[in-house]
Order: C-alpha cells, then structure tokens, then sequence
C-alpha cells in the first residue's frame, strides 16, 4: 500500500503544469509592475462604470468615531513622548534637575507653561479613561448604541476636568 501511495504522489508531482492550469488561470503574470496592475484595475472600473469604494468623506462624523481615532493618536503620542523622553535622558549629557532648571531659567509666561501643563495632562487622561471604557466594553458591559455615547461624554467630560485639574497643580 505504502508503495502505491508513494507511486502516486510522484506520478502527481513530476505531472505537467497543465493538469494544474486552472490554479494558475488568475495567476498575474511575472512581468507586469505594480503600476500597470493599478492601471488595469483602474480602467476595467471605469469600462464597467463601477463607482468608489465608501470614502471617509461620506460618513457622517460621530462621538465614537471620534473618540477611536483620537485614542489612537493619543496612543501614539504617548508612546512616543515616554520614547523621546528615555532617548534624551540616555543620550544627553546632566541630569533631570539641569534640564528643570534650564527651563526654569527661560522664563515662559505663565499662559504658555499653563498650556503646556493642559497639553501634557489631556492625552494622558483621556487615553486612561478611554482605556477604561474599553475595558468594560471587553467584559461585555455598555455596548448598546446609547451606552456608548453616554459613555463617551463621559470620558470626555472627565478627562478634561482631570486636565484642569492637573493643570492647576
């Protein structure tokens, strides 16, 4: 049995291409470009009159919508601050009381470093609470439609009056 099997499979593997052609009737030739495919793809859809994928700009702009893209960016943010900051404190030469005092020493007006305070704490709250949400989202609580705008306001609500909060320190 063992033999035929074997005998077989060979027979299959050493088999013209041929018998196979219908895996490779789609198969995209190896001498086209990237560009040209587009172009190709391009020019059936407007022979065929099909119309755009949905863009962005067709969806009306909603809290959740939002607050997803904004505790991505905020994600981003944050993870490359706490980056730049270990980098600078590996590289850099003094320690973090220099560095304090050398802010210190420039002499910002109290609008800017208020700001900056804000500007700090706001991505940090939100992103907190936003994770939270997300959190109870992943034991299955708050997702009808209506709890989900309802906590959104929330978290937006609450991480700017933690931002004011930890400005005013």
């Amino acid at each position: 049995m063992a033999l035929l099997l074997r005998t077989v499979a060979r027979q299959g593997l050493c088999s013209s291409r041929t018998q196979f052609s219908v895996l490779y009737r789609h198969a995209v030739p190896m001498g086209t470009s990237a560009k040209e495919e587009m172009n190709r793809f391009w020019e059936k859809n407007t022979q065929l009159n099909r119309p755009l994928s949905p863009h962005i700009s067709i969806y009306r702009w909603s809290i959740p919508m939002a607050m997803s893209i904004t505790h991505r960016g905020t994600g981003i943010a944050l993870s490359g601050g706490i980056s730049a900051f270990a980098l600078a404190a590996l590289v850099l030469p003094g320690s973090f009381p220099y560095y304090l005092d050398l802010i210190h020493s420039l002499s910002f007006g109290p609008a800017l470093i208020t700001a900056s305070k804000f500007a700090v704490s706001f991505p940090v709250a939100f992103h907190t609470f936003n994770g939270i949400r997300h959190l109870s989202w992943d034991v299955g609580k708050g997702l009808k439609i209506p709890e989900v705008y309802r906590s959104g306001y929330i978290v937006i609500t609450l991480s700017i009056l933690t931002s004011l909060a930890l400005t005013a320190l």
